[in-house]
């Protein structure tokens, strides 16, 4: 198997920030999705998946951002990416997938952005 890691670093109630590292390919989307949607299933609905890390993602990444996407909102949830490398951004633009998964440029612009989501959703 190539190299792949997922480590959650930020668990809050209903929140998930998860970074990733490594490629994303044939051989480990499956185990992205399997951790991702471990997190989700937990309770963490809400995730932020921080890529800076991720040096290559192939069609299956791709397929398992959908299939986490897809798990979350039907958990009531959030899928948003952070911290996007230009080469993965640039694929993620021409397969139009940036018009579906909320990007931001670092993880801690992700966790404002989520709290002042929260925040205005509860006022």
């Amino acid at each position: 198997m190539t190299d792949f890691r997922l480590t959650a670093q930020h668990t809050d109630g209903d929140l998930a920030l998860a970074h990733v590292a490594g490629e994303l390919d044939i051989d480990t989307a499956p185990h992205l999705r399997t951790q991702a949607l471990a997190l989700i299933e937990q309770g963490h609905r809400h995730l932020i998946l921080d890529l800076q890390a991720v040096t290559f993602c192939d069609s299956s990444g791709f397929n398992a951002l959908v299939g986490i996407y897809r798990c979350a909102k039907t958990a009531e949830g959030t899928l948003v990416l952070a911290a996007i490398p230009d080469r993965l951004q640039r694929l993620l633009h021409l397969t139009g997938l940036d018009t579906l998964l909320p990007a931001h440029p670092s993880a801690a612009h992700a966790l404002v952005a989520h709290s002042r989501s929260q925040d205005t959703a509860t006022a």
